[in-house]
């Protein structure tokens, strides 16, 4: 059983006395120290946490309302007692709207006092049994999508959860489609900041002129278009974290201002003339080689090392191939329950053929291989012609419309028309067939609404009674 902690703070040194030498006989496992300075107290609670906190309001220096104020900045969470000798309503009225769990008036008895401080403690433990239960519900449900049993892999659940308890930036790096976002929601919802949501954006998705404003916000008629006042990115992070995406292609103009955010955790929006604290922990992700961007100037070498205090990276499939099995029967059950249907078997001919493949999009390239194999498979297990299937919808002998040289191209609108017009009446009669012209079972397969499949089927003229 875990030993409590009890922290008392009064100025009357000789009731600490008393108090320290009777409540060792009253309390079980519970480790008891005193502090007859709210100062020093104050230095002893954010260095450690206590399980209660017995505190008298009358106090000098700093007032038991005021030290309360500032426990519960350090420890949102902690369990306090008042102490005061004047029976005054409304200053335990007030301390109670503070966050104070009780209070007690002064002289109390020491059976009530105990009494006090027994309720408190066990309230104390229920909330560290709820948090330790809550922890661990979210350490499962943080995993469930990031599935492997190979070393790497092993090695990589211990670094997220060895990262999480920090407050430090963190580099994610690896090839594109091996989970770096996973990584990062996985590290902050691990984090003591996941009561609030991480902020994500992709750099690169932003144009350089609107990125500024995106990430630190802008007031009322600084540009044109700005016609109210944004609080950006950094801002709506503020007690979170903030994950850059793809932070290698940031411009430069805008690190600098990164920069200075990362140094002095604090923004000025554009059109402002103060700057603004934040409380922001970033986290950011590349599939670049930053030193190389660092050496041809386009990444500022202080820049990375902001961002790189420490870093984590994603295997590419090639390094775990032993896990593709695993994560074959994940994206069997995932894609299974996206479409509504029954979950599918894999043969094992098919299952080795996917093991030796190389996959240069990684784990986003085999999940959507998965999808396709599923699609186009009709009965209960996926085998070599769900296989063949997959394969040439993702190699396709022909993209679109083919021309000759004395051939007139025409206009870019109308070609670029009938090839998506062509690939869509390939694909929904493929659906169709696959369901024997059942509308409803063909919408759900692809991912739409019953209704914009009707659409598209009497725009293209296609008769569903034909495939039944």
């Amino acid at each position: 059983m875990k030993e409590l902690s009890l922290l008392i703070i009064d100025d009357e040194k000789d009731m600490l006395d008393g108090l320290k030498r009777i409540l060792p006989y009253e309390l079980d496992n519970t480790r008891i120290k005193v502090s007859s300075n709210p100062l020093q107290a104050l230095k002893l609670v954010s260095r450690s946490s206590f399980d209660l906190i017995l505190m008298d309001v009358r106090m000098p220096e700093m007032d038991g309302i005021e030290l309360l104020e500032q426990v519960k900045k350090i420890h949102p969470g902690t369990t306090i007692i008042m102490m005061t000798a004047y029976g005054s309503i409304e200053t335990a009225v007030q301390a109670i709207k503070m966050g104070a769990y009780d209070f007690i008036t002064k002289p109390f008895d020491i059976p009530d006092l105990v009494r006090s401080i027994k309720k408190g403690l066990e309230r104390s433990s229920l909330i560290r049994e709820n948090l330790s239960l809550k922890k661990r519900i979210s350490e499962k449900s943080v995993f469930e999508n990031m599935v492997g049993q190979s070393a790497p892999v092993k090695r990589l659940y211990e670094t997220i959860q060895s990262l999480a308890v920090t407050g430090y930036s963190v580099l994610i790096r690896g090839e594109s489609g091996t989970g770096k976002e996973l990584v990062a929601r996985a590290i902050h919802t691990l984090s003591n900041r996941s009561s609030r949501p991480l902020i994500t954006i992709n750099c690169p998705a932003i144009p350089e002129h609107l990125l500024e404003s995106e990430l630190f916000g802008h007031k009322k008629g600084s540009f044109t278009g700005a016609h109210k006042d944004h609080k950006g990115l950094f801002v709506e992070a503020d007690g979170s974290s903030l994950l850059l995406d793809e932070i290698a292609d940031i411009p430069v103009s805008i690190q600098t201002k990164l920069l200075r955010a990362l140094q002095e955790q604090e923004i000025r929006p554009l059109g402002s003339n103060r700057n603004i604290k934040v409380d922001v922990r970033v986290l950011s992700t590349t599939n670049q080689d930053l030193e190389e961007k660092i050496r041809n100037k386009s990444f500022r070498e202080d820049l990375f090392y902001r961002l790189n205090v420490v870093s984590v990276s994603t295997p590419s499939l090639r390094e775990i191939p032993e896990d593709i099995p695993l994560l074959v029967h994940h994206f069997i059950r995932k894609v299974a329950t996206e479409l509504g249907a029954n979950s599918k078997k894999i043969c094992t001919a098919v299952l080795e053929a996917l093991m030796r493949r190389e996959w240069p999009g990684n784990v986003r390239e085999l999940q959507n291989f998965i999808r396709r194999m599923i699609i186009f498979t009709s009965g209960d297990e996926l085998d070599l012609t769900s296989l063949n299937a997959a394969d040439s919808q993702a190699h396709p002998q022909s993209n679109g419309p083919e021309f000759n040289n004395s051939e007139r191209l025409g206009l870019y609108s109308e070609a670029k028309s009938k090839v998506i017009n062509d690939f869509t009446e390939r694909y929904v009669r493929e659906i169709l067939s696959k369901t024997n012209g059942n509308i409803s079972q063909a919408a759900k397969m692809a991912g739409m609404s019953r209704v914009a499949l009707q659409k598209i089927t009497r725009r293209l003229e296609i008769n569903t009674d034909t495939f039944r």
